[in-house]
């Protein structure tokens, strides 16, 4: 996202975030529209996404978002949520990416965030803070698990 001059930015700076506090996201309710769209952007036509004929004959029923479709959601709220806007420089990492449960079309889901470490970079000027990130379903269920890494910028950076 691009800023003008002057803007301030809203979201967190690495200094911000505390381990062990957790942010919690706002929800959004999964589509089967969000399923098929992403089937088309990706190229995933695997069963388990689009054949409800297949999904009938699995323990699931009938057909599952995608594994990175509900990553994209939960990126997506946590943008959404405030705590990037104008502070976050990149992604840098995605460890101990789990699916514990199937989400399915009209799933409303939401994650938790909560910091586990923090790491300056040797700069000094950003900042690594990496997450325990639990995506959790309307019956709070843990439905996604990872650990999230991502460079923030420092509040008192040198110019």
């Amino acid at each position: 996202m691009s800023h003008h001059p002057g803007y301030q930015p809203r979201g967190m700076y690495f200094e911000d975030f505390e381990i062990g506090r957790s942010i919690v996201t706002s929800r959004r309710t999964v589509t089967l529209t969000d399923i098929v769209n992403f089937a088309c952007l990706s190229g995933d036509h695997n069963a388990p996404h689009i054949d409800h004929e297949f999904c009938k004959t699995q323990s699931y029923g009938e057909p599952i978002a995608h594994g990175p479709l509900v990553l994209a959601i939960v990126g997506g709220l946590q943008c959404l949520s405030g705590i990037n806007d104008g502070t976050i420089v990149a992604m840098t990492g995605l460890d101990q990416w789990r699916m514990h449960l199937p989400v399915k079309a009209g799933d409303t889901i939401h994650a938790v965030i909560t910091p586990k470490a923090k790491k300056l970079t040797s700069s000094g000027t950003k900042g690594i803070v990496t997450c325990e990130r639990i995506v959790k379903n309307q019956r709070d269920e843990t439905v996604h698990s990872m650990m999230i890494s991502n460079m923030y910028k420092c509040r008192h950076a040198p110019v």
